[in-house]
């Protein structure tokens, strides 16, 4: 958890309010955003894109691409009641343990997105993550039976974020997560600068156009190059480490591009499309508003005081003892 104020925490929940007072795509597109000091378009500000909007759409909505007002108001009124972290009464002692933290440190957002899309991925119409490929379902259950053969050998066996490595929601694509989906944007000439609170993560895009770097240099977040196409910031991300990618995409065939435009001046459109055809069938895309949130970024001091990971490996050390 970060280290931040009661009155800090307050502020950034009634911004959570605003995630679903975004223009429709129409009138965003009307927009001129205001300009930095050489002529760019300005994203710079902290940003939140925090929502209850899933990812995919639910099944039981079948080709539902859209909610109503009262469908919307219902669906984030039932999806803010399941995520309670404070509800206890279906819960085992075990389970009311694992869930570690209680409600007031979560801000998984409020509302629905804008539009009332009843998912974030925009394409393919079905609002789902296309299937996997042969090769990628077998790198999936490859790391599914990783983890229960050998769930603590040694750190490296662990995720990313347990070792507060890598979070989903540093990116790319930046996607919710369960707090701290706070992101602060600076530009300078010939950079744009994204700061993720989730881990302290700085993103650091060059602008200017120059090639990505050779391919036997790799990194955990990947090596970013953008330009601008009219007012919108477009991103390509290279270079992954193997053990970095998103859902076990392949680094030499993925192809990750975001799109960040300010849509108005408290919102920010942020697109980004998944294409690798070592993994997923089809390309996917999806679209998530980026609303304006009170500051300051706090410290994300992840592995402060946290005895988590000396527990699990100590823990699994204890067991093979046991079996010996």
């Amino acid at each position: 958890m970060r280290t931040a104020s009661f009155i800090s925490i307050c502020a950034a929940a009634l911004v959570l309010v605003m995630v679903g007072q975004i223009p429709l795509a129409g009138q965003a597109n009307k927009y001129t955003p205001p300009r930095t000091s050489d002529g760019q378009p300005d994203l710079q500000g902290i940003w939140t894109n925090a929502t209850v909007t899933p990812l995919e759409r639910p099944v039981e909505l079948g080709d539902k691409q859209f909610l109503t007002e009262k469908e919307a108001a219902d669906f984030a009124k039932q999806a803010v009641q399941a995520t309670n972290a404070d509800r206890r009464e279906l819960l085992t002692p075990e389970q009311d343990v694992a869930r570690a933290y209680n409600q007031f440190w979560y801000d998984r957002g409020t509302s629905v997105v804008g539009t009332k899309r009843t998912s974030l991925i925009i394409d393919p119409p079905n609002g789902r993550i296309p299937a996997l490929t042969p090769q990628g379902q077998k790198r999936a259950d490859d790391f599914a039976q990783m983890r229960v053969q050998h769930p603590a050998d040694g750190p490296e066996n662990r995720t990313l974020n347990e070792r507060c490595i890598k979070w989903a929601t540093a990116g790319p694509p930046m996607l919710p997560g369960p707090y701290n989906n706070n992101y602060q944007i600076v530009q300078t000439p010939g950079y744009v600068i994204i700061v993720v609170e989730m881990i302290h993560d700085a993103r650091i895009i060059p602008l200017d156009s120059r090639p990505h770097l050779p391919q036997s240099v790799r990194s955990w977040l990947g090596d970013a190059r953008g330009h601008w196409e009219g007012n919108t910031l477009v991103v390509e991300t290279t270079n992954f480490r193997p053990d970095a990618t998103y859902r076990f995409t392949v680094p030499e065939s993925l192809h990750l591009t975001e799109r960040f435009t300010r849509a108005s001046p408290d919102m920010i459109n942020y697109e980004f499309t998944v294409e690798d055809p070592a993994t997923f069938t089809k390309p996917w895309t999806a679209s998530i508003p980026m609303s304006k949130a009170a500051g300051p970024v706090y410290e994300y001091a992840c592995h402060e005081g946290n005895y988590a990971m000396e527990g699990i490996l100590a823990g699994a050390r204890a067991d093979e003892k046991k079996r010996k």
